[in-house]
């Protein structure tokens, strides 16, 4: 089995839950730039503490790739919030968990890494997975669907950007960064954006009741899962352990027919089969 594999499993399902949260945060009307302050705010907390306590927060100079990750991972993580407030998680996160395309396409070509078998085969029945669980389309009125074509151009940057941080954690330890390291500078950084943004917008910090909820739950499950993912890519290769970790959309979509009662169809049903069928051949590679 892939090495690190168990760590991009438990990555996968965090992140699958915490793009939920986003969804009901956005259904809720909480401000995107409000719950990316907070959320930044406990992300950094939860970070330094597993630093700490794992005895591993060290900072070389390494880390300072977090910094960069750190740009690219709140570019993505912003516009995908600000992506559901007009788009179906069910769609949305499938379309912004292909960013392991982007990074593994990178991890092949920029760091090296192989390309084999089975890891094709699992790519490629990933895309399959996205592109059956993204059948049906949007219908409505003309505002509705201009809401929902802004919301697809918000994702799809999301998508980019999130790929290439990825790419920029495995770089990073490679030149020997410990996973708590990258993760606390890069967390730093985007504390001191997202305050900032959210001081610009709203001419102070004020966030409404209802974000320290949202904020604190997904802040709890992307640590887990950022924290996860980077020891897989301790063990092992990008292009094999982002693409696992990013099926989040797997949990996320089931979760949202049965409890959001977004609509079920044999297409998107075939989709779950077929990205299991991805993570099994990925497992392999």
């Amino acid at each position: 089995m892939t090495p690190g594999i168990a760590f991009a499993l438990v990555a996968m399902a965090c992140y699958g839950l915490a793009d939920l949260v986003y969804k009901r945060s956005a259904m809720r009307g909480v401000p995107p730039h409000q719950f990316m302050m907070v959320q930044t705010w406990f992300f950094l907390s939860f970070c330094t503490l597993y630093g700490a306590v794992s005895g591993t927060l060290d900072f070389t100079p390494a880390t300072l790739w977090g910094l960069a990750a750190g740009v690219f991972a709140f570019t993505g993580f912003y516009n995908f919030a600000q992506s559901l407030r007009g788009g179906s998680v069910s769609i949305n996160a499938p379309i912004f968990r292909l960013s392991f395309t982007v990074t593994a396409a990178l991890a092949v070509v920029v760091l090296g890494e192989p390309m084999n078998g089975p890891k094709a085969l699992g790519i490629g029945l990933a895309l399959v997975a996205v592109w059956l669980l993204l059948a049906g389309g949007e219908t409505g009125s003309a505002g509705a669907r201009r809401a929902v074509a802004g919301s697809l151009v918000r994702v799809l940057v999301a998508t980019l950007a999130v790929g290439i941080a990825n790419l920029l954690y495995k770089v990073g330890m490679r030149a020997g960064a410990t996973p708590a390291g990258l993760l606390v500078v890069q967390a730093s950084l985007v504390v001191m954006m997202s305050t900032a943004l959210a001081g610009s917008l709203d001419h102070g910090i004020r966030p409404v009741r209802a974000t320290w909820r949202f904020s604190i739950a997904a802040a709890a499950l992307l640590s887990t899962a950022f924290v996860t993912l980077l020891e897989g890519l301790a063990r092992g290769q990008a292009s094999v352990l982002v693409p696992v970790a990013q099926m989040g959309f797997v949990v996320t979509a089931l979760v949202g027919f049965v409890f959001l009662r977004e609509r079920f169809t044999a297409r998107k049903g075939a989709g779950l089969v077929v990205a299991l069928a991805a993570l099994a051949s990925l497992a392999r590679a």
